[in-house]
C-alpha cells in the first residue's frame, strides 16, 4: 500500500503546533486524503484527553482550498453536540475562533480544539444532569464551583450506561518536585469514579467504581497503585468538624447508594466528653430533619445547618449529664 501524502505547510504548522503546545497529550490516529488523485493529505483523526481516556475526532480540510478554515465531525453519540450554536450569558452568541480563522497563523488549530473541548466539557456536563438518574444528577449539581473535574457519559449499543467522574487531586505542581523535570506536560494524579446509570424504575442502584489514575510519566516514579481505595459500601461517611461556641464535636454523614433519595443518617461525637470506658461520646443516628431530594444542593446544605445549629445543643447537654452519671 503506498504511504498517504503529506499534508500542505500551512495545515502542517498548524498541527505541529497543536501536538507540540497544547497543555494535554493530544495523539494523531491517522492521517489521510479525501481525494484519490490529491497531493497532499487534507484530515486526520485527533485523539483528545478527556476524563482519563481519549475521544475521537475527524479534522477535516479541503487541500484544495488550504486557506479555509477545517470542518470538525465528532462521534456518533454526540450528535446533539451543536458547539457553534451555543449562546453565551445574556442571549449573546460567543464569538468563535472561526470568525477570524487565519491560515497562515500556526496557532489557529490550536485555539479552535481548545474552544470545542471546553464546550464539549459543559455539553457532557448537562448531558448527564438530564439523565433520570437523581443520584447523577446530585453530583453534577455539587461540582460546578469546582475547576478541573471533568464528567463523561460513556454509552452506546453494546455498552452499558456509565459516566465517569475525573477528580484532580493535590492542588500543588509536581512537576517542581522532581529535580531536572523531564515532562511537557502537567502531571496529576485523578480519582476516577465511575457511576452506572439508574433509570428511575431500576432496581437499587450500583455502588460506584472508585480508583486511583495517573500518566505513564509519573507512575514511573511512584506507583499509586498500591494505594488501596477502600470499596464504595452502602454507608459510606463523611465526617466534618464542627463548633458551637467552645463546645467542638465531629459531624459523621452516613451515605447509602440511595443518596440523594435516601437522606444521610447523622450521628455527632464530641471532641471533649468520653464515657467510662474511655471513648467520645457519640448521638443515636439522627434522621428526623427536613429533608427532601428535589431540593437543590444548597438548600439541602442550609436545612441540615439549620437542623444542627439547635441540635447541637441538646447534644451538648447530653454530654454534660453523661458525665454527670458516671460521678
Amino acid at each position: 500500500m503506498a504511504a498517504d501524502p503529506i499534508l500542505p505547510p500551512l495545515i502542517t504548522a498548524q498541527l505541529n503546533y497543536l501536538l507540540s503546545h497544547y497543555p494535554l497529550p493530544i495523539k494523531v490516529e491517522q492521517i489521510w486524503s479525501g481525494g484519490k488523485a490529491q497531493q497532499f493529505s487534507d484530515r486526520f483523526t485527533l485523539l483528545i484527553p478527556l476524563c482519563l481516556d481519549y475521544i475521537k475526532w475527524d479534522v477535516i480540510y479541503n487541500a484544495q482550498y488550504p486557506l479555509v478554515a477545517p470542518d470538525v465531525i465528532f462521534g456518533v453519540e454526540d450528535e446533539n453536540f451543536h458547539p457553534f450554536f451555543n449562546t453565551g450569558e445574556g442571549g449573546n452568541t460567543k464569538k468563535s475562533c472561526l470568525c477570524d480563522w487565519n491560515c497562515k497563523d500556526p496557532t489557529m488549530l490550536l485555539s479552535l480544539i481548545h474552544e470545542l473541548r471546553v464546550q464539549y466539557i459543559v455539553y457532557q456536563r448537562k448531558k448527564v444532569g438530564q439523565l433520570d438518574d437523581e443520584r447523577l444528577k446530585f453530583e453534577i449539581s455539587t461540582i460546578h464551583p469546582r475547576e478541573g473535574i471533568e464528567v463523561y457519559m460513556n454509552s452506546g449499543p453494546d455498552k452499558a450506561e456509565e459516566v465517569k467522574f475525573a477528580v484532580p487531586l493535590l492542588d500543588m505542581d509536581l512537576n517542581k518536585l522532581v529535580l531536572l523535570c523531564p515532562w511537557r506536560h502537567q502531571q496529576k494524579i485523578y480519582l476516577q469514579v465511575i457511576f452506572p446509570v439508574s433509570r428511575k424504575y431500576s432496581p437499587a442502584p450500583t455502588a460506584p467504581r472508585l480508583k486511583l489514575v495517573c500518566s505513564s510519566e509519573l507512575k514511573a516514579l511512584f506507583s499509586i497503585d498500591d494505594v488501596k481505595l477502600p470499596a464504595w459500601l452502602d454507608g459510606m461517611k463523611a465526617t466534618f468538624f464542627a463548633s458551637s461556641g467552645i463546645f467542638t464535636f465531629l459531624v459523621h454523614f452516613s451515605l447509602s447508594t440511595q443518596f440523594p433519595k435516601q437522606q444521610p443518617a447523622l450521628v455527632l461525637q464530641s471532641s471533649q466528653h468520653f464515657n467510662s470506658q474511655g471513648t467520645p461520646v457519640v448521638s443515636p443516628p439522627l434522621i428526623d430533619y427536613p429533608w427532601s431530594p428535589r431540593w437543590d444542593v444548597l438548600k439541602m446544605a442550609e436545612r441540615i445547618f439549620d437542623f444542627l445549629v439547635e441540635e447541637c445543643l441538646e447534644f451538648k447537654k447530653y454530654c454534660n449529664d453523661s458525665r454527670h452519671q458516671q460521678y
